[in-house]
C-alpha cells in the first residue's frame, strides 16, 4: 500500500516521502528474509552434505533441501525464506554455537509460509554420537542464537457447548402442529442448501378457495425445488379437481383418494415426478393412532447428504390415572383386582387398560420392597398374599392403570442433515484457525483416553467462535457450567506452520524401550546449553520429539542458570504458542534455569512428565496458559514409570531391592514441579496416568545442580503465583503437593534407586528461612473434576485455598499435617469459599471397556464412578490436621445402602492422629441428605475393619453447628469414650457422637520394646477401653501412639507385654495449666526415673525443666510446679501415677508450647520375666469414677437458622431404677426435641412421631397385664400408624419380656429373637425399610438412648 500512497499523493513535499521511504525499510529489516546482506542458498538434496555456515556467512534458504547436518557458527547466519512456497529441510542435526544464528521469521515478522524441519537418523547408526547433544536434534550451544516465530494463533481454549457423542451439532429443521392447523401444510426446500425457502397452509376443509390456491401455489414454484407436504386434521372436505390435478403432476398417486380425515404425506422434486414418495391412510376412529409417513434421502450442493421427511398422523396419547386403593393388607392379603377397582370407581378407568403400577401406601414403588406378589397385571390387577411373606404380612398398597386418550392430529415436517461433520462452539474467537489444521479435545470424563482429535474443514457459514470438523465426537465433551464447575473441555491446536519432528521408523527396534513400547521412540529433540546468546521461539509445532535417553527432550532447556533480565537477557527469554504431540520423553524440560516463560503451550500424548523441572534448583519460572493432556509412563526415572516399567527396570538394580511400584514410582504427572518458588497461571492438566500438578520436593540439588542451595532449601520455599488452574481426567490426583525424591544412589541402609520416591513435608517461610515468620502457599481458584482417586492432596504447613471448585472427585480434597505432628508447629491449613460436589450432572457415558458404571447422584441414573461402584465418595476428607474449613458449599453427596458416600469424611485405614482443632463453620448443603453429611467409618469394604489408630480417634469442631445443628460441639467417633460423656448425642448414621468437652493429645514414645499394643481407660468408662496399636509399624526401633483426651481427667495405660523400659509423653494441644492424671501399668518391683523436658524442634535442642520425685501421697500429684513434679507408685496395683500439666502458653494453632515441647520422659527399670503389664482387674472398679460432664451441650439450632429443610430431631429415651436408701422407684420418659413425656405406669410406653415433620403425633402406654395377654391393643394400634412414622417405646416397672407382644417390636425393626431384660428404650420405625438409627438396649437395672433422627425420613437405595 505504500506505493500508492506515494502514488496518490504525488503533491507530498519530498520531506515527507522520505519519511515514508525510512518507515519502508524499517519494516522490511524487521523481517530476516529481507536482509540484503543474505546468500541464496540452495544446497539440493544429498545426505552426505555436511553444511558449515561460519566466518560471517549469512546464507538464505530458499528452497527444500536434505543434507547430513548443519553447523552454524563463528558469525554464521542462516535464515529461511518466506517466499510463500512450502519448504522442507531434513537433516540430522543443527548445531547453533559460537555466535551462530538461525532466524524463522520474527517477532514483528512472523513466518508465514509452511516451513518443515525433519530430522532423521535412527538410534543404531555408527554415527559418532555429539558428546552433548547425542543425535537427531537441534542443539543452541554457547552463544548461539535460535529465534523461531510463526504464526500467530489461539493456541487453546475451552469448548462452549457440549459435544455429545455421535452429533453434529448443526440445526436440523423440525415443524410440528396438532389442533388448529388444519389442511394442507406445504414446504418448499433448497436442494442445494437444505433449507426451508417458504412454507403455507391450505384449509381444503374449510373453502374451496383454498384449494384453488394451494393448485396455484405448487405451479408457480420453481423447478427443481423440493416440496413436502402433509394433512394435518383433516383436508378433503372442500378438495376440489383442480388441486388433485396439480398434485397429480407432481407425481402423486394418492391424494385423489384423500377422504375424511385420511392422513396423507408427500414428497418430491418440483419437474421430476419419478421421484415422488408418498404415503395415504385411512381414519381408524377416535382411539387408534395412524400415521402416514414419507421420507426421501437428498445430496446438497456442498456434497452433503440431508433427510426430508412428511408425517400426517392421528396420535392416541396415554396417562395414568390417580391412585387406588380398595382393600388393605388384613386378612389373606392385600387384593387390588381390576374389576372390583372398575366396579368401586365406576368410570375412572378405562376397560383395558395398557399397563399396571403398584406402591405402598406411602409411595415405595412396589419392585423396592422385596415382597412376593401374587399377581401384577394390568388385565387382573395386584395382589399381595400375606402367606408369601417372609414376615408374614404384606403392606398395605394402592394402584395406577395406563390409559388411552382420544386421539389428537399432528403434521410434522422435519429436514436433518446427514454429514461426517461436526461443528464445534469455542469460548474464544478461533478465526485463527484455518481449514486443515488438526485440533484435539481433552476428555472431561476419568479416563484420558477420551480425547479426541479432529480436522478443521471450510465453513464460511460460522460464527467467529465455531468451527467445522470432519468426524463426530465418539465420547461426551462438556461444553459448559455444571452444577456450579466449569467443566468446559479444552481445545488445543495442534498444527502450525514451522513444523520440527523427527523422521521415524514404522516400529520400535533394538533397545530397551521396546519392553515397553511397540512403536519407535527415538525422535528428535532441541537442547540449549548454558551461555546462548538468545533464544525466542513462538508459533511452532513438534511432532515425534524426544528420546527415551536421559537429557533429550523436546525442549531441553540444560543448565542455563537465569534467562531473564536478570541473566542479562533482553528481551527475557521465552517458549510460547507452541504445541508438542506425540513425543516420546516429555514436553518441555527445565533444568537448572530460571526465569523461562513458557505460555501458551500444548503439550499432548506425550512420555513421561510433560512440562518438568527437574533438580530442585529450577526458580522463577513461569508457566502461563499452558494445556498437557495424555500424559503417559515413561521410562527415564522411577516417578515416570508405570508399575510394570518399575518392576521390570528397578527389581534388583541394587542386591535385594524389590520395587515398590506405587510408593516408589508410578508419579507421571502433566506438571512435575520441582521447586515451589515457580508460577503457574490459567494452566490445566487434562489427563495424565498418575497426576495433573505434582510439586515435589529435594531435600537437596541433585545431578548437575549439586550444591546449589543448602539441604531443606526448597521445603520451606514460598510457593509462587498458582491462580485458576484445573486438573481433570487424572488417574491418581488433579494436584499433589507431597514427597521428595531420593537424593543418594542406592546403597546397603537404603536400597531404593537414585530419585525414587520418599516422603517430604512442606512448611513455607519468609526467603526460605525457618526462623522467619511463616509464609502461606496461597491456591486461588483451582478446579479439580473427574480425577479418580483424589481432587488435591496438599501436605505441609500454612496451605491455603480459596474460590476452588471439586467435583466428582473419588475423594473432592485431603490436607495433611506435615509430619508426626506438624514439623511447622504453628501451622494451619485451610479451605474457604469452596464448592465442593458429589456426582454432579456430568455423569459420563459408558462404554464397552467401562468397569466403572453404576447408579448415583440425586436421580440414581447410570454414572461413570471414580474407583469403584462401592468406593465412598467423600468431598473434604479429614486427616489429621490442624485444617479450617470455612464458607464452603457442599453439594450432591448422596450415600446409597452400600456406598457410604459423604460431604465429610475420613481417611481410610489410617494409623495417624487426628487433631481436636479440625475447624469447621459456615457450611452450606445443597442436594445432600442430612444423613449424608458426615460418615465416620464402618467395618466393611475400603474401610476393611476400622483398627488402625487414626480410624478411632477421628473427630472435628463444629464451630457454628452449620454441620451438626449444634453450635461449637465436637464430632468424635460414636465408640470413642476416651472422649464421650453422659450428654453426647448419637448420630447413627454418621456413625458418631455430638459432645462438648476440651481436648488435647498426649503422644507416648514406647521404647524397649517398641511392639506393645497399649490400652487406653478412661476412669469415668472402664469398660470401654481404647485399644492402640502404635502409627509406625512394629518392627520400628521405637513406637507411638496418638490418643487424644478429654481434659481435667484420669486415665490408666495398659500394655500387651512387660511395660516399655522408656516412655516419653508429648503433651500435644495443651494451654497452660491443661492436665489429665494418668496410671500407667508396670510390673511390681519397677524402679522409676522421671523427668520433664521442653524439645525445640525447630534447633532439634532439648533441655531439662524438671524431674519428678516420688510420694506417699497420691494426693499430692496436683500439688507440683514446672521444676518438680511428684508420681505415685501403687505397687499392689502396678499403677505409676502421674499429673501431666503444661506449664506454658501456646498460640493458636501450635501443637507445642511457645517454648518448645513439653515432654515427661520416665525411665523404668523392670524386672526379669516380668509378664504382660495390664493392671485392669486391679485398677477397676477401684478407681472407677461417676461420668460427669465438664463442658454442657450446646443448645440445637432454632428452626429459623437451618438453612435446610432436613433436620435433626433429638430423641433421648430413659428407664432406670432409682434407690433412696431402701426405697426403690422405677422412671421412664421419652424426650423429644427438649419436651420430656414421662411414663406413668408400668409397661411400655409407646410415643409416635411424623417422619415426615418430626412433629409428636400421640403417645400412649400399654400395661403389662396386657401385654402378658393376647396383645391385639398394641398389635392393633401399631397397625393403625401410617408408613414412615418414627415410635419410640420407653418401659417401666418389671418388663414382660416374653410373649407375643414382642413381635411388634420385629415390626418396628427391631432383630429377631432379641433377648429381653428388664429394662427397654427402643427407637424404632414402621415402613417397608430399615432405617440405620432404629436402635433397642435393654438391661437389668438401666436403659438409654440419646440420638438424633433426620428428619425427614428418607429411604436409602440400594446400591444393587
Amino acid at each position: 500500500m505504500l506505493p500508492e500512497i506515494i502514488h496518490d499523493r504525488a503533491k507530498m513535499k519530498p520531506v515527507s516521502i522520505l519519511f515514508l521511504l525510512t518507515i519502508l525499510r524499517a519494516v522490511k529489516a524487521d523481517c530476516p528474509d529481507e536482509d540484503e546482506h543474505l546468500q541464496q542458498w540452495v544446497p539440493g538434496h544429498n545426505e552426505a552434505h555436511r553444511v558449515r555456515i561460519g566466518y560471517d556467512r549469512k546464507l538464505l534458504l530458499t528452497s527444500s533441501a536434505t543434507v547430513h547436518s548443519i553447523r552454524i557458527s563463528d558469525g554464521g547466519k542462516l535464515v529461511i525464506a518466506d517466499r510463500g512456497q512450502p519448504v522442507v529441510l531434513r537433516t540430522r542435526h543443527i548445531l547453533i554455537e559460537k555466535g551462530g544464528e538461525l532466524h524463522i521469521g520474527s517477532e514483528e515478522c512472523p513466518f508465514k509460509g509452511n516451513l518443515s524441519i525433519i530430522l532423521y537418523g535412527r538410534s543404531d547408526d555408527p554415527e559418532v554420537a555429539h558428546s552433548y547433544f547425542g543425535h537427531k536434534y537441534i542443539g543452541v550451544g554457547t552463544g548461539g542464537t535460535l529465534e523461531i516465530h510463526g504464526e500467530k494463533k489461539l493456541s487453546w481454549t475451552f469448548l462452549n457447548k457440549t459435544l455429545h457423542p455421535g452429533e453434529t451439532n448443526e440445526d436440523s429443521y423440525h415443524f410440528e402442529k396438532s389442533w388448529g392447523s388444519r389442511g394442507v401444510v406445504v414446504h418448499v426446500i433448497d436442494p442445494e442448501t437444505g433449507e426451508v425457502l417458504h412454507s403455507d397452509r391450505f384449509d381444503t376443509y374449510k373453502s374451496k378457495d383454498e384449494s384453488r390456491r394451494l393448485a396455484q401455489y405448487v405451479d408457480v414454484v420453481e423447478d427443481g425445488m423440493i416440496l413436502a407436504m402433509a394433512v394435518n386434521d383433516e383436508g378433503s372436505n372442500n378438495l376440489e379437481d383442480l388441486a388433485r390435478k396439480a398434485l397429480l403432476k407432481l407425481g402423486s398417486r394418492q391424494f385423489h383418494r384423500l377422504g375424511f380425515r385420511h392422513p396423507w404425506s408427500f414428497i418430491t422434486v418440483k419437474g421430476d415426478p419419478f421421484t415422488s414418495t408418498e404415503d395415504h391412510v385411512a381414519y381408524q376412529g377416535t382411539k387408534a393412532s395412524t400415521e402416514a409417513r414419507s421420507s426421501k434421502v437428498f445430496q446438497s450442493g456442498y456434497g452433503e447428504h440431508f433427510t426430508v421427511t412428511a408425517s400426517s398422523q392421528w396420535v392416541q396419547e396415554v396417562e395414568w390415572t390417580e391412585w387406588f386403593d380398595r382393600d388393605d393388607e388384613r386378612g389373606s392379603g392385600d387384593w387390588e383386582k381390576l374389576s372390583d377397582l372398575q366396579t368401586a370407581f365406576p368410570g375412572k378407568i378405562c376397560a383395558s387398560p395398557l399397563d399396571i403400577q403398584a406402591a405402598t401406601y406411602s409411595g415405595v414403588d412396589s419392585n423396592l420392597t422385596d415382597e412376593v406378589f401374587y399377581k401384577n397385571d394390568k388385565d387382573y390387577g395386584f395382589v399381595c398374599l400375606n402367606k408369601d411373606q417372609p414376615d408374614g404380612i404384606c403392606n398395605n398398597y394402592k394402584v395406577r392403570f395406563l390409559c388411552g386418550k382420544l386421539v389428537r392430529p399432528q403434521v410434522t415436517i422435519t429436514i436433518e442433515t446427514h454429514s461426517n461433520t461436526t461443528i464445534l462452539e469455542l469460548a474464544e474467537d478461533g478465526q485463527t484457525w484455518k481449514a486443515g489444521d488438526t485440533i484435539v479435545v481433552t476428555s472431561t470424563d476419568y479416563s484420558m483416553y477420551q480425547a479426541e482429535e479432529f480436522k478443521i474443514l471450510p465453513c464460511p457459514a460460522c460464527a467467529s467462535n465455531q468451527i467445522k470438523v470432519e468426524g463426530k465426537a465418539k465420547y461426551l465433551h462438556i461444553g459448559e457450567e455444571v452444577d456450579g464447575v466449569d467443566m468446559r473441555a479444552e481445545v488445543g491446536l495442534l498444527t502450525r506452520n514451522i513444523l520440527i519432528k523427527g523422521e521415524m521408523e514404522a516400529q520400535c527396534y533394538g533397545n530397551d524401550a521396546c519392553k515397553f513400547f511397540d512403536f519407535d521412540t527415538f525422535g528428535g529433540h532441541l537442547k540449549v546449553e548454558h551461555g546462548f546468546k538468545a533464544i525466542h521461539i513462538d508459533g511452532m509445532e513438534m511432532k515425534h520429539m524426544g528420546q527415551q535417553l536421559m537429557g533429550h527432550y523436546p525442549i531441553h532447556f540444560h543448565m542455563n542458570g537465569d534467562v531473564d533480565e536478570k541473566g542479562g537477557y533482553d528481551p527475557p527469554t521465552y517458549v510460547k504458542g507452541i504445541s508438542i504431540h506425540h513425543t516420546f520423553s516429555r514436553c518441555v524440560t527445565v533444568h537448572g534455569s530460571n526465569g523461562l516463560l513458557v505460555k501458551d503451550v500444548v503439550g499432548y500424548d506425550s512420555l513421561g512428565h510433560c512440562f518438568f523441572t527437574e533438580d530442585g534448583a529450577e526458580e522463577r519460572n513461569t508457566f502461563d496458559h499452558c494445556l498437557g493432556l495424555l500424559v503417559k509412563a515413561g521410562t527415564l526415572l522411577p516417578s515416570d514409570r508405570d508399575s510394570k516399567m518399575c518392576r521390570v527396570i528397578t527389581d534388583g538394580a541394587f542386591p535385594g531391592y524389590v520395587a515398590k511400584p506405587r510408593q516408589d514410582c508410578s508419579a507421571t504427572s502433566t506438571f512435575w514441579i520441582a521447586n515451589p518458588s515457580n508460577n503457574l497461571v490459567n494452566c490445566a492438566a487434562a489427563g495424565s496416568a498418575e497426576t495433573g500438578f505434582w510439586f515435589i520436593f529435594h531435600h537437596v540439588p541433585t545431578g548437575p545442580s549439586e550444591g546449589l542451595y543448602s539441604p531443606g532449601h526448597t521445603e520451606h520455599m514460598p510457593l509462587g503465583q498458582f491462580f485458576n488452574n484445573r486438573a481433570h481426567s487424572n488417574y491418581r490426583a488433579g494436584m499433589i503437593l507431597d514427597n521428595g525424591v531420593k537424593t543418594t544412589e542406592a546403597n546397603a541402609n537404603d536400597k531404593r534407586p537414585f530419585l525414587s520416591l520418599i516422603g517430604a513435608r512442606y512448611g513455607p517461610h519468609k526467603d526460605a528461612d525457618p526462623f522467619k515468620p511463616r509464609e502461606p502457599a496461597i491456591i486461588k481458584h483451582f478446579i479439580a473434576y473427574k480425577n479418580q482417586d483424589h481432587g488435591a492432596w496438599l501436605r505441609g504447613g500454612d496451605v491455603w485455598l480459596d474460590d476452588c471448585q471439586f467435583a466428582d472427585n473419588g475423594i473432592g480434597l485431603t490436607l495433611a499435617s506435615g509430619g508426626t505432628f506438624p514439623d511447622d508447629d504453628g501451622s494451619k491449613q485451610e479451605v474457604k469459599n469452596s464448592l465442593f460436589v458429589g456426582e454432579s450432572e456430568n455423569r459420563g457415558m459408558e462404554t464397552p471397556d467401562n468397569r466403572i458404571w453404576g447408579p448415583g447422584g440425586p436421580d440414581l441414573n447410570g454414572r461413570m464412578l471414580p474407583r469403584g461402584v462401592d468406593f465412598p465418595i467423600r468431598g473434604m476428607q479429614i486427616y489429621d490436621g490442624p485444617i479450617n474449613v470455612q464458607n464452603c458449599t457442599f453439594r450432591k453427596f448422596i450415600a446409597l445402602d452400600g456406598r457410604h458416600t459423604s460431604a465429610f469424611g475420613f481417611r481410610l485405614n489410617n494409623s495417624w492422629q487426628s487433631c481436636p482443632n479440625n475447624n469447621v463453620t459456615d457450611i452450606t448443603f445443597e442436594d445432600v441428605p442430612i444423613t449424608s453429611r458426615v460418615f465416620f467409618g464402618e467395618p466393611g469394604p475400603w474401610f476393611n475393619r476400622m483398627n488402625m489408630d487414626g480410624d478411632k480417634t477421628t473427630i472435628f469442631h463444629d464451630v457454628d453447628g452449620s454441620v451438626s445443628e449444634y453450635p461449637g460441639a465436637f464430632l468424635v467417633k460414636d465408640d470413642n469414650w476416651l472422649l464421650r460423656h453422659p450428654d453426647c448425642i448419637d448420630v447413627p448414621d454418621w456413625r458418631a457422637a455430638i459432645c462438648s468437652g476440651r481436648y488435647a493429645q498426649i503422644y507416648i514414645q514406647a521404647r524397649n520394646p517398641a511392639n506393645l499394643d497399649m490400652k487406653m481407660i478412661k476412669d469415668e468408662y472402664p469398660e470401654h477401653p481404647l485399644s492402640l496399636v502404635g502409627a509406625l509399624g512394629k518392627k520400628n526401633h521405637y513406637q507411638q501412639y496418638q490418643p487424644v483426651v478429654t481434659l481435667q481427667k484420669g486415665y490408666t495405660v495398659h500394655w500387651d507385654g512387660a511395660a516399655p523400659q522408656e516412655l516419653t509423653v508429648w503433651l500435644i494441644n495443651y494451654n497452660r495449666n491443661d492436665w489429665i492424671q494418668v496410671g500407667f501399668c508396670y510390673p511390681k518391683g519397677t524402679t522409676f526415673s522421671i523427668i520433664s523436658d521442653i524439645h525445640n524442634r525447630l534447633t532439634k535442642q532439648t533441655h531439662k525443666t524438671g524431674i519428678f520425685l516420688q510420694t506417699s501421697q497420691k494426693d499430692k500429684l496436683a500439688h507440683g510446679h514446672p521444676h518438680r513434679g511428684y508420681y505415685y507408685w501403687e505397687e499392689d496395683t502396678g499403677l505409676l501415677f502421674l499429673r501431666l500439666t503444661a506449664q506454658n502458653e501456646k498460640d493458636e494453632f501450635a501443637f507445642c508450647s511457645v517454648k518448645g515441647c513439653e515432654r515427661i520422659k520416665i525411665k523404668a527399670v523392670i524386672p526379669k520375666g516380668s509378664g504382660p503389664s495390664d493392671c485392669t482387674a486391679q485398677a477397676y472398679p477401684r478407681y472407677a469414677e461417676m461420668p460427669i460432664v465438664d463442658v454442657p451441650m450446646p443448645r440445637k439450632l432454632s428452626a429459623s437458622k437451618l438453612h435446610t429443610k432436613e433436620h435433626f430431631l433429638e430423641a433421648r429415651l430413659e428407664s432406670y431404677n432409682t434407690r433412696f436408701f431402701h426405697i426403690k422407684d422405677d422412671f421412664a420418659y421419652a424426650e423429644v426435641n427438649g419436651k420430656k413425656l414421662y411414663q406413668p405406669e408400668d409397661g411400655v410406653q409407646l410415643t409416635v412421631i411424623d417422619g415426615q415433620y418430626g412433629k409428636v403425633l400421640d403417645s400412649k402406654g400399654f400395661r403389662n397385664s396386657i401385654l402378658l395377654g393376647i396383645p391385639a391393643q398394641i398389635e392393633n394400634y401399631v397397625a393403625s400408624l401410617k408408613d414412615e412414622s418414627i415410635v419410640i417405646i420407653t418401659s417401666k416397672g418389671r418388663l414382660v419380656t416374653k410373649g407375643p407382644w414382642t413381635k411388634i417390636l420385629e415390626k418396628l425393626g427391631a432383630e429377631k429373637n432379641v433377648k429381653l431384660k428388664d429394662k427397654l428404650v427402643f427407637v424404632g420405625f414402621k415402613g417397608s425399610y430399615k432405617p440405620d438409627w432404629v436402635k433397642l438396649i435393654t438391661d437389668d437395672e438401666a436403659a438409654k438412648i440419646h440420638q438424633v433422627l433426620p428428619i425427614p425420613v428418607v429411604k436409602k437405595m440400594k446400591l444393587r
